[in-house]
């Protein structure tokens, strides 16, 4: 393990701590997409299917089991212990618009057509779109808590940090692995716009009157291509799923 990796899981662990210290602390999940919440819970159970079977390092299990535990735990606190602070309103981008394309990209293009494989793809195509609901959450309330900014900044790093462990593996083993590296892109890509904006106002950026320029997120989710309809107009149709 290189210390771009080992940097990426600690900026991930970072960020789970935020959260769930958040909740807790707070006794609310206010400002906190729990559909995201939901997708990162499928991401883990669908990639750690393999907890039992394929034993890496001590480290790898104890990793796989804390991502586990913590993402079903996040979804408890925010679905059930503390339903009532949860802002459904706002929360509103149906996920399955982003499960269904995922599932079936990942039947598609994945390196070999098992169970486990096709399972741990699609674990990854969705990780790459997970935020969308958080970032639409924010780009509809107009504003976020200076502790949900860190959160989103720690978990952001994360992906950065292992694209640059990706480019690090390639010259030193050789090794390159196109679905991760794309996804990962892509999940990079839907948090640059809250970077710039968290790396140059600070603590202005958690105020509503700079919050502007996060507006422009929510153009990213339009779905003019369904006739005149743009997302705000589909979230008014019966929601399927969660």
């Amino acid at each position: 393990m290189n210390i771009f990796r080992l940097s990426a899981d600690l900026a991930h662990l970072v960020a789970i701590v935020i959260l769930l210290h958040k909740i807790w602390r707070s006794r609310s999940c206010e400002g906190l997409s729990g559909r995201s919440q939901v997708l990162f819970a499928i991401v883990f159970i669908s990639r750690y299917l393999d907890l039992f079977t394929n034993f890496i390092s001590v480290y790898n299990s104890v990793m796989k089991v804390f991502f586990l535990a913590t993402s079903i735990g996040t979804v408890y606190l925010m679905w059930v212990k503390f339903k009532a602070t949860y802002d459904r309103n706002n929360d509103s981008l149906r996920i399955e618009f982003l499960v269904i394309p995922a599932a079936i990209l990942a039947l598609l293009i994945n390196h070999e057509f098992t169970l486990m494989e096709v399972m741990w793809t699609f674990s990854i195509y969705l990780e790459s779109v997970a935020i969308m609901p958080q970032l639409f959450m924010l780009s509809r309330t107009g504003n976020a808590e200076t502790i949900t900014a860190h959160y989103l900044f720690a978990l952001g790093s994360y992906r950065a940090l292992y694209i640059v462990n990706w480019i690090f593996r390639y010259y030193t083993e050789n090794f390159f692995d196109p679905i991760a590296v794309v996804a990962g892109i892509v999940q990079t890509v839907l948090y640059a716009d809250f970077f710039y904006l968290y790396v140059t106002r600070g603590e202005s950026y958690m105020h509503k009157e700079n919050m502007d320029m996060v507006n422009g997120l929510q153009s990213i989710y339009s779905l003019n291509s369904v006739g005149e309809m743009n997302l705000d107009e589909l979230l008014e149709l019966p929601c399927f799923g969660i």
